[in-house]
């Protein structure tokens, strides 16, 4: 579902490969050379794979941008995108660049492994209960602070939303996206997960119905709590746009949605917060396997649960990352 996984002829081992590659989405081009990377191993993650092989980067310049412009982005995406490559403990050994109408930056991961390496997305049993490990709302964090600099859009939500929220929850889902799902798939072993995906282009409730259509068993999944990054449940209602609250609004580089057994879910979201893994991440329980016929659904007025940017935690990270080298904007 998230990665091919091929046995090979010798030793018992299983190659496990996964593709994907976005526009930008963010002004940083280090930034978001990071999150690329960080949505390309993140369906490694999703298996419970802690280890990565190789990888190749995948980058599109566009013939639009000047020959200034192509010497400063171009090698900060790459940075980006080896940087955090680096933090995954793997390096990027290749790729392919081309000149094309439009900025693509992406990658191809790689890993041999023995097969209790990973885990089948396959295995939720009734009475196992779904955890997010990263908050929703990225796609309208990121479209919200376009909107800063059109006056017709930002009009829309002006009344909802301050400029400093809009801002503070960019710096949320840009450092959430360059988050490495790693740490959730260590712990996915630990607490004994049955299945896991990565929430992505199709948003929860899509990622959802994927999941649960892989399962074994005769079940269903059910969401009760929606953690969004604050503000943005209320920009989508103002503007009736993005399905944030029914479910369907885009991620990119989102967390695990992971089932595990009830007893162990409570442990799995203490320890991830802990400062042995940085203390930075966040897990919730937002819902339920029960009975069924593999299908998802959200409830009718799901909890919301607003998950605080983390304002000058985010900020420092990124100052860090914007030294000078690679203060270039789109």
């Amino acid at each position: 579902m998230d990665s091919c996984v091929v046995p090979l002829k010798h030793g018992g081992l299983s190659l496990v490969q996964t593709t994907d590659f976005f526009y930008p989405l963010v002004e940083d081009p280090y930034m978001m050379g990071r999150i690329a990377c960080a949505n390309v191993l993140s369906d490694l993650y999703a298996m419970g794979l802690t280890e990565c092989d190789n990888m190749l980067m995948l980058l599109s310049v566009s013939q639009r941008m000047s020959e200034e412009e192509r010497e400063k982005i171009t090698p900060l995406m790459i940075q980006g995108f080896r940087d955090a490559a680096e933090e995954g403990g793997t390096t990027v050994t290749g790729g392919q660049t081309v000149v094309n109408p439009w900025i693509i930056i992406g990658g191809v991961a790689t890993v041999v492994c023995q097969p209790n390496e990973f885990i089948m997305p396959d295995s939720a049993v009734v009475g196992d209960v779904l955890v997010l490990t990263k908050p929703l709302g990225t796609q309208v964090a990121v479209n919200a602070h376009q909107w800063l600099d059109n006056p017709e859009k930002w009009s829309r939500v002006n009344t909802v939303v301050s400029r400093e929220e809009v801002e503070l929850a960019y710096q949320e889902a840009m450092f959430n996206m360059a988050t490495l799902n790693r740490t959730a798939a260590s712990l996915m072993h630990t607490f004994n997960a049955h299945a896991a995906t990565d929430i992505t282009g199709y948003g929860i409730l899509g990622h959802s119905q994927n999941l649960v259509k892989q399962q074994r068993n005769d079940v269903s999944f059910v969401i009760h709590n929606l953690p969004i990054i604050a503000k943005m449940a209320a920009i989508s209602k103002a503007t009736g746009q993005f399905g944030l609250l029914q479910g369907t609004s885009a991620e990119t580089s989102g967390g695990l949605l992971i089932c595990l057994p009830r007893e162990q879910a409570v442990h799995f979201c203490s320890e991830i917060k802990s400062s042995k893994y940085g203390g930075g991440q966040q897990a919730w329980i937002v819902g339920i396997v029960e009975k069924g016929n593999r299908t998802a659904r959200i409830i009718d007025k799901p909890r919301v649960i607003e998950v605080l940017p983390r304002g000058a935690t985010a900020s420092v990270l990124t100052s860090v990352l914007q030294n000078p080298a690679h203060e270039m904007k789109w």
